[in-house]
Parts: C-alpha cells; structure tokens; sequence
C-alpha cells in the first residue's frame, strides 16, 4: 500500500468518524426540536417532523399565566451568572496564591484538591443540606450560589494554577520593582493574560445551573425559586401533567443563553482548553 492510498484512508476513517460522532449528537437534538412542534403533549404519535407543526408550546412557555417558566429562567441566569462570575474570582485568587508564593501547606493543599476531585458530590449531598439549614439558605437560590462556587474552586484551581506556572515571574518582580502591589500585579498582568483559561472556567461555571438538576432538587423548595432543570421536570413528574412536549420546548430554550455565551468567549476557548490540559 503506498503512501497516497494509505493517506485517503486515514482521511476517510477520520472523516467517517465525525460523521458518526455528529449523526450521534445531531439525532436526539432534531427529535427535541420535533417534538416540541408537536400539537399534543404525549410521546406517543409524535413524529420527529411533525405534519400539523406548531409553536404552540413555546407561545404558551411565555404567555400562559399557569406557566412559571419566566421565572425559573430568571432565577438561572441569577444563578447561572453569580456562580460564573464567583467563581472564576475566587478560582483566580486561590490559583494565584497557590502558583506564586510559597506558604505552610501550599504543598498538602494542592493534594487536597487532587483528592476532592476524586469523589463524587453525591456524597457531600447530606452535609449541604444540613449546613444550609443551619444557616438558614435552604430553599434560596443565595445558597445555591454558594454551593456553586465553593464546588468549583478546586477542579478548576488546580487548572487555572497550571496556567499560571507559565507565566514568567518575571513580570511580577519587573511590576513590584515599579511599586505594584500583590492585587496590581494579579488585575493588571496575571489575568489578562489568563484570559484564555479563565474563559473556560467562566464558561463551565455558567452552564451548570442549567445542567444541574440533583442539586437544586435537594436544595429548593419552593416552586418560585425553581431553577430550568427542576421546573421542566415537573412538566413530566407531576400527577397529570405529562407534558413531554411542553418539556421539549422549554429544553430547547436553554441552549440560548448557553449558545451566547460560548460566540462571545470562543477565541479563547481553544487555546484555554489546549493549554489547560497540557500545562496544568
């Protein structure tokens, strides 16, 4: 087999395994999207391209007095946004403490995070509840919030100080030779040139909340602080209320903001995901 031949079939296996990997992805998002323009609101007799198609669900996610689905997406983007933006803070200043200065138990506190990652949250389940209702943030998005963030910090430390290992100290000493303090050095120099990584960190904290579904189901309560994920499930859960097509809808809706999102960070996603992986 010469080279020439062995090349077009390295092209066609690659090939045909994105199209595998695309007809995999595409496939059940057209059948969300189809059923959504269903006019019933049961599975069965949906079609993937309905006959009689409509828009009748999503007139009614945003119109109907009975739908509380404004509001569960209000109270995502709250959260959605404050876990984002706290947590890519709180990551920058733990991964700048950890990458720059050497302290007791800088070392045991790196393994920490190493080891935290390694079990799953399910087993903290019990102590958030129990903390939570001793501090009175049950049943508040306030606590939901904080559990995002303090759930973030160590995957996401330990990645972002990978990144900031890279960065010459140079800088710093050359910025507090001209009398920069710790915060200058970190605002003006660490971080924009941190963009990259910081930018996956922002954009994996945003899309939690609407991804989450376990935590705000052990947390809320009350069906005014509902979060996306907890709301749609009532559209199948509740008693009479098998709304497949209502839940379709309303699932395809949360691609939006997500989608905005990830155009307005995508110059640095790549680069941020490439060199987290090879230099953290």
């Amino acid at each position: 087999m010469n080279s020439k031949t062995k090349n077009i079939l390295q092209l066609i296996g690659i090939y045909g395994s994105i199209f595998i990997m695309f007809v995999i992805i595409l496939y059940p998002l057209l059948w969300t999207f189809g059923l959504s323009l269903n006019p019933g609101s049961s599975l069965f007799g949906a079609k993937m391209i309905p006959e009689n198609w409509s828009f009748k669900h999503y007139i009614w996610l945003f119109t109907d007095p009975d739908s509380d689905y404004l509001l569960w997406y209000k109270n995502t983007l709250i959260v959605a946004f404050a876990a984002s933006i706290g947590s890519t803070i709180c990551v920058s200043l733990v991964a700048y403490a950890f990458s720059r200065y050497r302290f007791v138990g800088r070392k045991y506190g790196l393994y920490t995070f190493l080891l935290l990652q390694m079990f799953p949250v399910l087993m903290a389940m019990v102590a958030i509840y129990i903390l939570l209702n001793l501090v009175g943030l049950l049943d508040s998005l306030l606590g939901l919030i904080i559990i995002y963030i303090g759930g973030s910090i160590p995957m996401n430390a330990f990645l972002v100080k990978g990144y900031f290992d890279t960065i010459p100290r140079e800088l710093d000493e050359s910025a507090r030779m001209d009398g920069a303090g710790h915060f200058r050095v970190l605002f003006t120099i660490m971080l924009p040139l941190a963009k990259p990584i910081l930018a996956v960190v922002a954009l994996f904290n945003f899309m939690a909340p609407f991804m989450d579904f376990i935590l705000p189901r052990i947390i809320l309560r009350s069906p005014e602080n509902y979060t996306l994920a907890l709301g749609l499930y009532n559209f199948v859960n509740a008693q009479f209320a098998n709304n497949f097509t209502r839940f379709a809808a309303g699932s395809i809706l949360i691609a939006v903001p997500i989608a905005i999102v990830f155009l307005m960070l995508q110059r640095y996603l790549i680069s941020g995901l490439t060199s987290g992986a090879t230099k953290g």
